[in-house]
């Protein structure tokens, strides 16, 4: 009989094996191993599982990629914390049942399945999910293990997020460590507060960097949908659960934790087969207001904001120090306490991203009235909403305790409900006569001031209305680019005498700088806040149109790696921005400097390095106008006290509308050795001219040397030629500053990456340059990217004859720094 059995299960195995195919490529048994050096191969051809080595390091890990694409992708590693050291690795499955990765008699990794299966087989499939199964059995559900179960740091299509609150299984990824190793780093991403209001967020073990919002029933409340996808969450008693699938199977897209990429990121990443490379959709935190609760309690983060935070209506700083200084952790607070027993009202906020969630409540069946009801009978109850905005609206959420990470958007969002306390009302009893005398002697008094008052007021507005009349005849004779944003014009006008009282009447002593605007002064206005002031000189040859430039772009742009614009002053012939104030100075007060260089390490320039790159990325491709910024160089990159980079200086900047990718000038404006070819040349401009001048600054910073002026006695290259020339030759290590060097820390394999990636930027041809998503992605994976070709502006050190300028002589620079206006013949 039992031989029988056997010989039954053995013409089964048989049958299926030859179902599969010939060579049983997509399948493991018990009597076919996987050794280094073989891979399986799912069904379509579109995963491939194996042994490989990340990066440059020469560990063996099992793992499973893209079997079609070129740039190797690994989306699943099974041995991340324990790697092998050499090529005598063989998964296998074992008596037991259990996948296991074994050197010799060691094992170095197993599934740990807590069932087991008489006649297991190990499959890849289709979708990417490794599984383990039986034989005869191919429902999901009756699966041993699957590695969908277990995510490395990329979520593929049709692999759950989140939580199985029957077996307590928690799917979340995990980020790699570093490009050379992929074990399990300080970054997680995944499904939180499953028993109140679920939320996803990105968090390390000692902070929470981002949240997504909660899911709405069409989407994160905190992020924007995507078109090509379907994406569903899944929350009943047995699980809680994101999920996406692509409506187009031929298009290739993931989400991958990245915690290379400055301080982390979830990426959405999408394979772009025309340029053969993985192009950067959106990263979160996308900008200032997505990172978590920067703001503080009961206040809104509005990206398109002046300021960004502001107080709730009926709530106050808690610090007006720290607030007025542009600190906003500490957050606000009610400006009347609550009195839960003489009954609350409550305020409606519109078109925002929901609280943390953290302490919710939450009812699928109750509607919005009855929420509203429920809440106000609970005092600890803060704010309400409807659980899911489908369909009308249904059912009831809850939050107590105090409201953090609230985002304002123009265009999307949700309803919450905010607890405020009641309307002050009218005074009965004992108390009457008192009020009486109060109203009548508040009267009296508010009649005498009222004269005093409307003069002080008269003569305010008398006098802001000829600066807004000023400001209206500049933008009136404006350059066209800007003529779509003056009726959007919305900016604080500080008063003239306030500016020379903060800056000690524009003292020398004042002075941080000067360019070709005019002189920039530290100013300190009467609340104690710090400001910059740049006061346009009547000599510049910089006029209207770009101071008037400056304020539309500025004021309309917001995000942590731009300056902020914190209003303007305009009388007479006097124009002024007022900016925040930067402690730091600029980045060419660092890196230029043989002594202050060795203040910014490794780490500190790649993380300058990365937040220009998302300046860029949100002129380029994030705002709401896309800004062509023309004059980006290492004194137009401003640090805070963090040494957070702030791109600044917008008088040059260029809108381009709609559909508009590039555009051509017979005024060349820029900064010799930070411009382009094609722009130097021939006017012609784009984001890939500023890709060139982004990839010119990170040869300086890792470098320490300026590109205009550089001088070796062995060639007459500019810096771009000599980084190529060391490229070229594998000696590239000899292009980094010394001061980088000396610190035991820095990580090589990370700054030749960005050698590369600079390089990649100043090329030549402008199509061969990569545009900033693609940028970002570069420099924050360890996937292989393409070899640079020879760079623009090659050969630099013929000087130049008087005053003539041609394009010949364009690869020519003066030792100082200037930005130059040009008019260039045709």
């Amino acid at each position: 009989m039992v031989n029988v059995y056997c010989l039954a299960f053995y013409f089964s195995l048989l049958s299926f094996l030859c179902q599969q195919s010939s060579t049983a490529t997509h399948i493991l048994t018990s009597s076919q191993p996987l050794i280094d050096g073989n891979t399986i191969v799912s069904q379509d051809g579109t995963f491939e599982l194996g042994f490989f080595s990340p990066g440059d390091s020469s560990n063996r890990y099992v793992g499973i990629w893209y079997k079609k694409i070129p740039i190797q992708r690994v989306v699943w590693v099974a041995n991340r914390n324990s790697p092998l050291n050499d090529s005598l690795g063989v998964l296998k499955i074992e008596e037991d049942g259990n996948l296991v990765l074994n050197r010799g008699k060691n094992a170095v990794w197993s599934s740990n399945a807590s069932k087991s299966m008489e006649y297991p087989v190990a499959e890849l499939l289709d979708s990417g999910n490794f599984v383990l199964r039986d034989v005869n059995d191919g429902n999901s559900t009756s699966y041993l293990w699957e590695s969908f179960d277990y995510p490395s740091d990329t979520l593929l299509p049709g692999m759950k997020l989140g939580w199985n609150l029957k077996t307590g299984l928690n799917r979340y990824l995990s980020s790699w460590k570093n490009y050379d190793d992929p074990s399990i780093g300080y970054l997680t991403y995944g499904i939180i507060n499953i028993h109140g209001y679920p939320d996803s967020s990105m968090r390390s073990v000692w902070k929470e960097y981002y949240r997504s919002g909660p899911w709405n029933g069409f989407g994160y409340s905190g992020q924007a949908k995507y078109e090509f996808l379907k994406a569903d969450f899944v929350n009943n008693e047995e699980e809680v659960y994101y999920i996406y699938k692509l409506k187009d199977k031929s298009v290739v897209s993931i989400v991958r934790l990245n915690q290379t990429n400055s301080d982390g990121a979830i990426q959405r990443i999408t394979w772009v087969e025309p340029s053969r490379s993985w192009v950067l959709g959106k990263s979160w935190p996308q900008d200032f207001c997505d990172t978590y609760s920067i703001c503080g309690a009961y206040s809104t983060c509005n990206i398109d904001g002046a300021p960004v935070c502001n107080c709730l209506k009926g709530f106050k700083p808690r610090s007006p120090e720290t607030w007025n200084k542009t600190d906003y952790s500490k957050g606000c607070v009610h400006a009347t306490p609550l009195n839960c027993t003489k009954g609350d009202e409550f305020l409606k906020l519109a078109r925002v991203k929901l609280a943390d969630t953290t302490n919710t409540w939450v009812n699928k069946s109750m509607n919005l009235n009855e929420c509203r009801i429920h809440c106000m009978k609970n005092c600890s109850c803060m704010a309400y909403t409807n659980y899911n905005i489908s369909g009308g609206g249904s059912g009831c959420v809850i939050w107590s305790g105090d409201l953090v990470d609230i985002r304002q958007f123009n265009n999307t969002g949700e309803y919450l409900f905010i607890r405020m306390p009641a309307s002050q009302k009218g005074h009965s009893g004992s108390k009457t006569r008192v009020v009486e005398i109060v109203i009548v002697t508040v009267v009296t008094l508010g009649m005498l001031l009222l004269g005093l008052g409307g003069c002080f007021i008269w003569n305010t507005k008398r006098k802001s209305k000829a600066s807004k009349s000023e400001l209206k005849e500049i933008v009136e004779d404006k350059d066209p680019i800007v003529e779509n944003e003056q009726d959007q014009l919305q900016l604080p006008l500080f008063d003239l005498v306030s500016i020379k009282a903060s800056t000690n009447n524009f003292s020398d002593v004042n002075k941080l700088g000067e360019g070709g605007f005019g002189i920039v002064f530290k100013g300190t206005l009467e609340d104690g806040q710090e400001i910059a002031v740049k006061r346009l000189s009547k000599k510049s040859t910089q006029g209207n149109n770009e101071f008037m430039n400056e304020v539309i772009l500025i004021a309309k742009l917001q995000h942590r790696n731009l300056v902020r614009l914190l209003g303007c002053c305009i009388q007479g012939e006097e124009k002024m921005l007022i900016y925040e104030y930067m402690p730091n100075k600029s980045l060419d007060f660092f890196i230029f400097d043989n002594t202050r260089c060795a203040i910014l390490d490794w780490q500190k320039r790649f993380h300058i390095i990365v937040g220009i790159a998302r300046g860029l990325l949100y002129l380029h491709q994030d705002s709401r106008l896309r800004i062509i910024h023309r004059d980006l160089k290492a004194s137009n990159v401003l640090l805070d006290t963090k040494l957070e980079p702030k791109i600044s200086d917008f008088g040059m900047a260029k809108i381009f509308e709609g559909d508009q990718i590039e555009g051509s000038t017979s005024r060349v404006v820029g900064t010799y050795g930070y411009m382009s070819p094609e722009y130097a040349i021939d006017g012609h401009f784009s984001m890939k001219s500023d890709v060139y001048s982004f990839g010119v600054l990170v040869l300086e910073i890792i470098s320490g040397r300026k590109n205009r002026g550089f001088y070796h006695p062995d060639h007459q290259l500019n810096l771009l030629g000599h980084a190529w020339r060391h490229w070229s030759e594998d000696k590239a290590i000899k292009l980094i500053d010394k001061s980088i060097c000396e610190c035991d820390s820095y990580n090589l394999h990370e700054v030749l990456r960005c050698i590369h990636v600079g390089l990649l930027c100043v090329q030549q041809r402008t199509e061969d340059r990569p545009i900033m998503s693609s940028v970002l992605l570069m420099l924050g994976s360890e996937n292989a990217i393409l070899h640079p070709q020879r760079p623009g502006f090659f050969m630099e050190r013929s000087p130049l004859k008087g005053n003539e300028l041609s394009s010949s002589d364009l690869t020519s620079y003066t030792s100082n720094e200037i930005t130059v206006t040009m008019a260039e013949g045709r």
